[in-house]
């Protein structure tokens, strides 16, 4: 058995979860969702979650991304425990260190692709000119230099997930959580913003964490877990040709 780490060894790593457990109320049953999930993510490491549907994989990410509350366990980044956070506190250590895709953009309509792009830079209270700069830069590496005024209904499905994937790197945030980043993708159109992700991942240095249902894609990844009754297994021996 492993050695307990340390909070030293916790302080190095981007991401840590030590026995995470997640419970629903639904009138008089209790569904256990997580069951003691255990997940250490090392810098600039690509990492898919896979599981059946209904397995808690999205409620995984979210606890990871501080955006729900474990019943039990902990998360930490860089050592910090988001269970002891301030709401205050944790809104900002999500906005330094983490960057979310999902499955549907969530971009917000109104407002253009370098603006969607800039949004969490804005929350920071950065002067305009340069989260509008950086916001545009990185519109550019994502191949949408021409289409920065364009809002998310002048855009096709494959360049609003593109300027989803800006978004969530504007940050320069040491780890992407992506939910099903392709899923609602054409598989040409899907292939492109994977492989675009990937490429983000080993230029930003960036780990990528990356729940899918599609084996091909977990395949590409340098790790695989599978999320099973609740808690994570290491399955990547599995999904090497």
């Amino acid at each position: 058995m492993a050695a307990p780490m340390t909070d030293e060894e916790r302080a190095t790593l981007p991401l840590v979860c030590e026995d995470l457990q997640k419970s629903f109320t639904e009138g008089p049953s209790v569904l256990h969702v997580l069951r003691g999930a255990d997940l250490v993510v090392r810098p600039g490491e690509t990492l898919a979650i896979v599981g059946a549907s209904g397995a808690g994989k999205t409620t995984l990410l979210q606890l990871l991304g501080g955006l729900d509350r474990a019943t039990a366990g902990s998360v930490r980044i860089f050592g910090e425990d988001l269970a002891g956070m301030s709401p205050t506190a944790r809104g900002e250590l999500r906005n330094r260190a983490l960057g979310f895709v999902y499955q549907f953009h969530h971009l917000l309509p109104e407002f253009n692709a370098v603006e969607n792009v800039a949004m969490p830079l804005l929350l920071r209270r950065l002067p305009l000119t340069e989260v509008h700069d950086k916001a545009a830069g990185l519109l550019e590496r994502v191949g949408l230099g021409d289409r920065l005024d364009h809002r998310p209904g002048e855009l096709s499905g494959g360049e609003r997930q593109r300027v989803a994937v800006a978004r969530a790197l504007v940050t320069d945030p040491a780890v992407v959580l992506a939910d099903e980043p392709t899923g609602n993708l054409d598989p040409a159109t899907g292939e492109r913003v994977l492989k675009l992700m990937l490429a983000l991942n080993r230029e930003s240095g960036a780990s990528l964490v990356l729940v899918t249902h599609d084996a091909a894609i977990a395949r590409r990844m340098e790790r695989v877990l599978q999320l099973h009754d609740g808690r994570l297994r290491d399955v990547s021996a599995d999904y090497r040709v």
